[in-house]
């Protein structure tokens, strides 16, 4: 038996229209929110028909939390790429996973307002959606923090799940403030102040 959220989360059928619908959806609802977007807008956008968005997805919020689902696996395979290189020191993969982050928000700063906009909303029509989602992200985090510690001597007072929601929203908000408010801020800048937080809990 398949909950909502995993129904929600079924695969698209085609990546390259799944890609299509993805970028075409993030500049409309950057430009006016989810609910001011309407599916034959996505559609156009995209040079696909209606027919072929409600084939794939069902219904205009069946396709957002379809897209949500597309932007986070783009965003957990960039997290994913540094991860657990041989001999890699896990503070220096933790910061590459960071950078890592903040070009994802630079390259998709419209997926980024939609996450923070929508994640806590209440209610919010998605919010299974975004559950399963969140988890995820912050399990890529656990490990990376996990494999910190297991080489570092680390503040074992320190909750390690508030310690992965603090890195995982500093991440979004750091990201969308540099571009929203602070543009002259360096991506090296926000990464580091980011890591800042995770070198706090190494012990010196």
């Amino acid at each position: 038996m398949h909950g909502p959220a995993e129904k929600k989360l079924r695969p698209a059928r085609t990546n390259a229209t799944r890609q299509k619908l993805f970028d075409a959806s993030m500049e409309l609802i950057g430009q006016r929110g989810a609910a001011g977007v309407t599916v034959d807008e996505i559609a156009a956008a995209a040079g696909v028909s209606k027919g072929t968005v409600y084939y794939n997805f069902g219904s205009k919020s069946d396709l957002i939390a379809q897209l949500l689902r597309h932007g986070v696996d783009i965003l957990k395979a960039r997290l994913l790429s540094e991860a657990g290189r041989p001999g890699a020191d896990p503070l220096v993969a933790m910061e590459v996973m960071i950078g890592q982050a903040m070009d994802f928000m630079d390259d998709y700063p419209s997926f980024a307002r939609l996450w923070v906009s929508e994640n806590w909303r209440t209610p919010s029509e998605w919010r299974d959606t975004f559950a399963v989602l969140r988890s995820e992200l912050l399990a890529v985090i656990g490990a990376a923090i996990v494999n910190v510690a297991a080489v570092y001597p680390v503040d074992e007072t320190v909750s390690r799940g508030s310690l992965e929601t603090a890195i995982f929203g500093a991440c979004f908000v750091v990201g969308l403030d540099r571009q929203t408010y602070n543009p002259e801020r360096t991506r090296d800048q926000s990464v580091a102040a980011i890591m800042a937080i995770m070198r706090g809990y190494v012990v010196k």
